[in-house]
């Protein structure tokens, strides 16, 4: 897959994440936080635009604190989907 696959389907995790927290939904998260670190992973070794890379680096950061905090509540889900919505719109950089 493409860098831009990949950010697209990182992107999409982080939007269901975030509305499952909402819904208080949480059997699935620990599913889709794995599949999601896995893309990331993916993307880690992938090549990527030097625009997209600063991003990247902030977002693995904060998706790494998300994923380690086990208090899943709003704050927690608007973080997932504010990244959702990042990742979407700076998925063309990648």
């Amino acid at each position: 897959m493409s860098a831009q696959e990949l950010t697209l389907n990182i992107a999409v995790n982080l939007g269901r994440l975030g509305r499952w927290a909402c819904e208080g939904r949480l059997n699935r998260l620990n599913q889709f936080l794995e599949e999601t670190e896995g893309y990331i992973h993916q993307l880690e070794k992938a090549p990527k635009s030097l625009r997209f890379q600063r991003t990247f680096d902030i977002f693995r950061e904060n998706f790494n604190k998300l994923k380690s905090n086990t208090q899943v509540d709003s704050v927690w889900a608007e973080m997932m989907l504010t990244w959702a919505n990042i990742l979407t719109h700076r998925a063309r950089l990648a």
